[in-house]
């Protein structure tokens, strides 16, 4: 199957988008931004609390002075790698490396205590190959017809495809409807500083030179993935508290061919689960594990083994969870709605390289799509194949404490954040920001929907006001396109809790009977 808007074009110039796309990636200086991007990502997924969302964060501030591509290079194969170096720390010490990686641990720590500890890292790596490589496929075939689809959106549509972005993040929350719904409209708030997009006034600059161009995303994106996860484990962490140790004993390192037939049908049903999940904007890998583990058992003919050391359950999550990166990309870069909280800190580095994602990004430049698609592919090989080495050093780094790593990872906030344009005002409002992520952490406040609120603010603000000055309020209720994505994005908000109220209303006429009934024996 080949994109249809690939189709449309003369043989030549679709061959050309393939090539050129690919031939961009394999230079030796890409390549080479790659392996270091992989490097990166395999530490990252390993020391547990390092988020991918932190480390592309933190990384974002040094790819900004790289050619895009190369910056994106990095960007994407940290994103890849740390997805699965995060299962190492998931299946030795029974802690998730990233929240890509919490069914992982249904599994893959029962395993480790069994002595299959090896075996499940080399299955886990397979799994997480595979799904990478089916989410490629989706974005190579959906991404360009997608595109070419929204790009017949106006005003109204693009101001409801905002909308819907910005709930489904929202509403995936873990419950906090409502706490998310305030992140949002923190994002929001200060996406209006600076000057208006559409008659060029000042907005909310306290005076302040620095802030006429709006608030930086780089520094609050660092202050509240980076800062705010360094301060929030100083503050929870105990003097005394001791240390995990990781499960040193590997075992088996390889599968026989036996495991690997027993592999096929719960990585096929983790790749068919995590493509169509990362489909879906704001829902991630974590969800998607989750769903796929489920969906295994459900199949499984060895239900009894599920949570206690299954090696399907281990696969199917970890193949789920890697099969949303494909989605995600698609759905950031052909509607401009991030995937997942990774790619909302990756459209912050692109709109600051200049390049916007949304339609027309790929219908204007078709090679793209291919030269992501490559990226992924190549950051796929590298990581299963530093993966399937056997290296006793990854369990000795589990064993670095932790308050080395929060020096390090401060340090490169600072460094990164200056380096931006050489401002000390960034490195103030980084710091700020490092704050309010704190106190965010603290008390429940997600803060994916602030970030998505101030990238994708200005953009729901300029359709909004197009719309409005064109044709009023009429604008909406006349286009259906936009009219769906309101009904979706009011149900992502009310389904939760109206289910939550079901639910409770459920348990308490339960224990009004329970109690009846002990009253008339």
């Amino acid at each position: 199957m080949i994109p249809e808007l690939l189709l449309q074009l003369p043989l030549p110039i679709a061959a050309n988008a393939v090539t050129d796309g690919i031939g961009v990636v394999l230079q030796w200086d890409t390549l080479l931004y790659i392996g270091l991007g992989m490097l990166v990502g395999m530490l990252v997924g390993a020391f547990p609390g390092v988020t991918a969302t932190m480390a592309v964060a933190l990384a974002s501030g040094f790819t900004l002075t790289m050619d895009p591509i190369q910056g994106l290079a990095v960007l994407l194969t940290i994103y890849v790698a740390a997805q699965f170096g995060d299962r190492v720390p998931a299946i030795l010490i029974n802690t998730p490396g990233t929240p890509a990686s919490i069914a992982t641990t249904f599994d893959g720590y029962p395993l480790a205590k069994q002595g299959k500890a090896g075996l499940a890292m080399t299955a886990s790596a397979f799994g997480s190959a595979f799904g990478m490589i089916i989410g490629i496929i989706v974005l190579s075939l959906f991404a360009i017809p997608l595109a070419g689809l929204a790009r017949q959106f106006g005003p109204p549509e693009m101001f409801a495809l905002v909308i819907f972005g910005l709930t489904m993040m929202i509403g995936v929350s873990s419950g906090r409807i409502f706490k998310g719904l305030v992140a949002g409209a923190f994002g929001l708030l200060l996406a209006t500083v600076g000057r208006d997009p559409i008659t060029g006034d000042q907005r909310f600059t306290l005076d302040i030179l620095e802030l006429n161009g709006g608030v930086p995303f780089i520094p609050v994106i660092i202050g509240l993935f980076g800062v705010a996860e360094v301060l929030n484990q100083m503050v929870t962490h105990r003097r005394n508290a001791i240390q995990d140790k990781p499960i040193s004993q590997l075992g088996q390192w390889m599968p026989d061919r036996a495991m690997f037939r027993r592999l096929i049908k719960p990585m096929g049903i983790g790749a068919g689960t995590g493509s169509v999940v990362g489909l879906v904007p704001a829902v991630g890998g974590d969800i998607a594990g989750i769903i796929a583990w489920d969906n295994a058992k459900r199949f499984s003919k060895r239900k009894d083994e599920f949570g206690k050391g299954s090696i399907e359950g281990l696969t199917s999550a970890d193949t789920s969870s890697t099969a949303t990166l494909g989605g995600s990309v698609t759905t950031t870069m052909a509607l401009g709605v991030p995937g997942d909280s990774v790619m909302a800190v990756l459209i912050g580095s692109m709109m600051i390289w200049g390049i916007q994602p949304g339609p027309a990004l790929f219908t204007n430049d078709p090679s793209l799509v291919y030269t992501l698609a490559t990226i992924l592919l190549v950051a796929t090989v590298l990581s299963l194949g530093l993966s399937l080495v056997r290296m006793k050093s990854m369990v000795k780094l589990l064993e670095l404490k932790n308050q080395y790593l929060w020096i390090i990872i401060l340090v490169f906030c600072m460094v990164g954040t200056y380096s931006i344009s050489n401002s000390v005002f960034d490195v103030f409002v980084m710091l700020i920001m490092g704050l309010i992520g704190l106190f965010m952490l603290r008390f429940g406040f997600p803060a994916g929907p602030a970030v998505l609120g101030l990238i994708l603010g200005p953009l729901a603000e300029s359709n909004l006001r197009r719309t409005l000055i064109g044709d009023g309020w009429t604008g909406f209720l006349t286009s259906p396109i936009a009219l769906v994505l309101f009904a979706i994005s009011a149900a992502a908000l009310l389904l939760p809790p109206l289910r939550q109220m079901r639910l409770r209303r459920k348990q308490a006429l339960k224990g009004k009977d329970e109690g009846l009934s002990v009253l008339i024996p």
